[in-house]
């Protein structure tokens, strides 16, 4: 038996580890097609108002500045949730256990890469704003180049941090080291896991902290003498404020998964974590959702850039149906090559028979 749990099970279908972990994922049919209707609508729309955020920061030169780089690159990562929402959806229940161990890496790296991109740019926008609001400033002076180097620092170690359980870091070659709610994880990896994204949150909310009691304490000390013109500097504020919502709902959505997936990774018997797994699914699902309503309530000019997309959308689509229907071609009765309107050939065909 200890040779067993030694050796390497590569070729085995993902009901081998759904077996040995005691994973109990059976969904009732029913219930799994109304959760795939429900979740595929929400994931339109996560891929829509994303993808909108995205064409909004493009075509928006007020948006052309490094918080809403950020932000852009955040909703980038909300649209790749989406992704890898929809992949989940339908490899999920009775078909995760036939799942090769290939293809669960997959459905699991895309949410954790995911995940990982969210949180990294929810801390480099923290240190963004962090940085401008102590030289109270809009907008800080991170040039097009950094903001640039930013973000693909953000999506590589998402990738690598996706990419770790398949590069080694499983249970495959140790099956008593399997996880309940991830049968080819290893305890140790979901421990890690988890508590680096909890302490993150932590430095998360410290920043902000930070950022709110200095905001405070300047506030008070320009009221006095800058009444009428302090005015002028609440953008930052705002745009703090729009940030904050924003960690809130991420911090309310994930960290109670990553608590469940902690006590896991300690083996907690009692904690029956696989009951709570499709609520905190929903739970993950929901905040991909709020974040584009969230920057759309927060800031006006954003909503105000969706709706002149909408109605660019809109017009274009008008404008090529009448397009397509003065381009449809005319049947031989309306023939055009020399045709002239009906009361004119009418004539010159009564003046035809009248010579005959």
């Amino acid at each position: 038996m200890a040779q067993d749990n030694l050796s390497c099970h590569w070729s085995e279908s993902m009901v081998f580890f759904y077996n040995n972990s005691g994973a109990d994922d059976k969904w009732d049919k029913t219930q799994l097609i109304l959760v795939q209707v429900v979740g595929s609508l929400f994931c339109c729309f996560i891929l829509v108002s994303n993808a909108m955020v995205i064409a909004a920061v493009i075509t928006n030169k007020r948006f052309h500045y490094p918080f809403y780089y950020l932000l852009a690159n955040l909703a980038a990562s909300d649209f790749l949730a989406g992704i890898a929402y929809v992949y989940l959806m339908f490899n999920t229940g009775e078909v995760s256990r036939k799942l090769t161990v290939k293809q669960y890496f997959i459905r699991q790296g895309l949410l954790d890469v995911s995940l990982s991109a969210s949180l990294a740019n929810l801390l480099v926008i923290a240190l963004e704003r962090y940085i401008s609001v102590m030289n109270w400033k809009v907008h800080s002076n991170l040039t097009k180049r950094r903001v640039t180097l930013l973000i693909v620092l953000v999506w590589a170690i998402s990738i690598f941090m996706g990419a770790v359980p398949s590069l080694g870091w499983n249970c495959i070659c140790n099956l008593k080291d399997c996880s309940e709610l991830a049968p080819i994880f290893s305890r140790s990896y979901l421990i890690f896991w988890s508590v680096s994204n909890l302490v993150v949150f932590l430095v998360m909310v410290v920043i902000y902290l930070r950022i709110y009691t200095y905001v405070k304490r300047k506030t008070s000390m320009l009221m006095p003498h800058t009444s009428g013109s302090i005015n002028r500097k609440r953008t930052p504020i705002k745009l703090i404020k729009t940030v904050m919502v924003v960690l809130g709902a991420f911090v309310i959505c994930w960290t109670p998964g990553l608590v469940v997936l902690l006590l896991d990774g300690l083996n907690c018997k009692a904690c029956n974590v696989m009951k709570l797994k499709r609520w905190l699914l929903l739970l993950a699902v929901l905040n991909s959702v709020m974040n584009p309503c969230i920057y759309s309530y927060k800031d006006e000019e954003m909503w105000t850039t969706f709706k002149n997309l909408l109605r660019c959308i809109g017009n274009g689509t008008r404008r090529q149906r009448s397009t397509k229907a003065n381009t449809r071609p005319l049947s031989s009765a309306q023939d055009t090559g020399n045709s002239l309107p009906p009361s004119d050939e009418t004539k010159h065909e009564d003046v035809g028979i009248m010579k005959t």
